[in-house]
């Protein structure tokens, strides 16, 4: 009998089969294509390095889906992989230390240090003090016990914890907007796990498919 994984698998072939434009916002910079699957001697090396494990949906989906790629927004990330401009490249510095426990369990967004009115500091002091709130704000010790897995545009992401209270849920990362880091909630939930998250998105697509192919057949 089909798991979850499966049935996953699946869809995902069905969607390629139907097309690669359905009106789904980020479909033209991932196709529907997935990457290559990573086996588990590799994410065991992963998991070695930083001393952690990762959340088992994430990590079933490595091995038995792809290794990033076809996703919700601008697509998934490889592991070890984020944003870089129109590109992408390695996490370097930009994650925290993932075997640290992540910071948060509540929405936090604070904006304590921040200037506001540009217009009542000289411009070289307000940029002084912006750039000192932004170290705090950004610094990557916020996002301990993360990994970035996709991208929504300008500099929006979406986080997967994996370590401390919130491991397994995604959160959402605005402070590129100075909305802070919050927990994903979808459909009712209070917490949304990453097999949640992907599937969210699937099933969109997968409205997208079939109304795009009634209308292609004349239904409507």
């Amino acid at each position: 009998m089909p798991d979850k994984f499966d049935i996953l698998i699946q869809d995902l072939s069905r969607v390629r089969a139907s097309g690669t434009s359905f009106g789904v916002f980020g479909e033209d910079s991932h196709d529907y294509e997935l990457h290559s699957t990573l086996s588990d001697d590799e994410i065991s090396k992963f998991e070695a390095e930083h001393a952690i494990r990762l959340p088992d949906d994430y990590r079933r989906f490595l091995s038995r889906v792809g290794n990033g790629g076809a996703g919700p927004y601008y697509g998934m990330f490889r592991l070890g992989e984020t944003d870089d401009g129109f590109d992408y490249g390695p996490w370097d510095d930009f994650v925290g230390i993932l075997a640290s426990p992540f910071p948060h369990t509540e929405p936090w967004n604070d904006l304590t240090g921040k200037p506001y009115v540009q217009a009542e500091i000289d411009p070289d002091t307000y940029d002084d003090l912006l750039q000192r709130f932004d170290q705090t704000y950004y610094n990557s010790h916020q996002v301990d016990g993360s990994i970035p897995i996709c991208h929504l545009g300008c500099a929006r992401r979406q986080w997967l914890v994996i370590t401390g209270s919130e491991a397994g849920n995604v959160w959402c990362d605005d402070r590129a907007e100075y909305k802070g880091l919050y927990p994903l909630k979808a459909h009712g939930r209070e917490r949304t796990t990453f097999f949640e998250w992907y599937r969210d998105w699937l099933d969109e697509v997968l409205s997208k498919v079939r109304l795009w192919t009634e209308s292609s057949s004349g239904r409507y």
